[in-house]
């Protein structure tokens, strides 16, 4: 099979391209704004084919030449923050890509299976009575992240129902590991406290809201589902991709402090607290599990571990290389 990943270099296109060529089963591609890859794990394994996908001819060019059997549409701008600076920027990349594949797909008659992938942030204002969060769940976002991605999630329903097209719709909860980029919470917290173990800045560790409760999966986990949904989802639907189980962001912040070397102050910083923010959010994956037979295989101490050994390994190599 042969499997198109828009977003080739981002934090979950790298994860997924890994799993599915240690698969043995798919000819992995790669779209990307640029024309290199930028993981040293993928590099003269995954060819790339350059394309904006808001750019609707570069992006009908860009399937025509690949001819995927699936596209994993993870491209997009991903960081709720960054939404509320940007609220037309994020709308506009959120929906338009997903659009100008759809279109594409009309015009050149594929039967190319796409897996459109949103987020938990689509149902946002969750109710007490809402968990554990089921795919029929109301959608409440409150974020322009969260509106741009279930604008894309009803855009992707629409065109299954009107052209036909073979879309599945996936909304993960929150996922974390290796490579992920530091505006994200965990490696946030990961990278503060390697740049503290090596004297690179003092021993105090910013946070925003620690009391928030979130559902984490360890992204090697996802991008598993995102395969077993590829084969197995049935068209049209939605499903969830989670863990099952709330954990408080302390509790995260407590086990990577727990492997620091050094004593470290926690410091609230107003600056990474969000304007909304839901007390409580809680997968219910059972459809998924249901379908697809899959499980989680790594435990959050293990994600935690990786995720705080990457960031040593990058900090003490970017600390080498302006020594140099």
């Amino acid at each position: 099979m042969r499997a198109l990943i828009t977003g080739i270099n981002g934090f979950v296109g790298g994860h997924l391209a890994e799993y599915l060529l240690a698969d043995g089963r798919w000819e992995v591609w790669g779209l990307s704004r640029s024309a290199t890859i930028t993981l040293p794990e993928l590099a003269g394994k995954v060819p790339v084919v350059q394309a904006d996908l808001s750019d609707p001819e570069a992006t009908m060019r860009a399937i025509v030449q690949v001819r995927p059997n699936v596209i994993f549409h993870l491209a997009g701008q991903p960081f709720v923050p960054e939404s509320f600076r940007d609220p037309a920027g994020t709308l506009a990349t959120n929906t338009l890509g997903a659009l100008h594949i759809f279109l594409t797909l009309i015009e050149y008659r594929m039967a190319t299976r796409v897996l459109v992938i949103g987020t938990n942030e689509e149902y946002g204002k969750i109710d007490p009575a809402d968990l554990p969060i089921d795919e029929d769940t109301p959608l409440r976002p409150t974020s322009p992240y969260g509106v741009s991605k279930a604008a894309q999630s009803l855009l992707a329903l629409q065109y299954h129902y009107s052209h036909g097209l073979d879309l599945v719709r996936v909304r993960p909860f929150t996922h974390i590991g290796p490579r992920q980029n530091e505006r994200f919470v965990t490696a946030a917290f990961a990278r503060q406290i390697a740049r503290i173990e090596l004297g690179l800045q003092p021993p105090v560790v910013q946070v925003g809201n620690l009391a928030a409760q979130r559902d984490f999966s360890d992204v090697r986990d996802v991008v598993a589902a995102y395969a077993l949904l590829a084969e197995h989802g049935e068209s049209g639907a939605v499903y969830n991709v989670g863990s099952g189980r709330a954990v408080m962001i302390r509790e995260l912040l407590d086990m990577l402090l727990a492997e620091c070397s050094v004593p470290v102050e926690v410091r609230l910083n107003p600056e990474l607290m969000r304007p909304i923010d839901i007390p409580v959010v809680v997968c219910d994956a059972s459809r998924l599990r249901a379908r697809t037979g899959w499980e989680p295989r790594y435990t959050l101490a293990e994600t935690l571990h990786d995720i705080l050994t990457y960031w040593r390994q990058r900090v003490r190599a970017e600390a080498l290389a302006t020594t140099d």
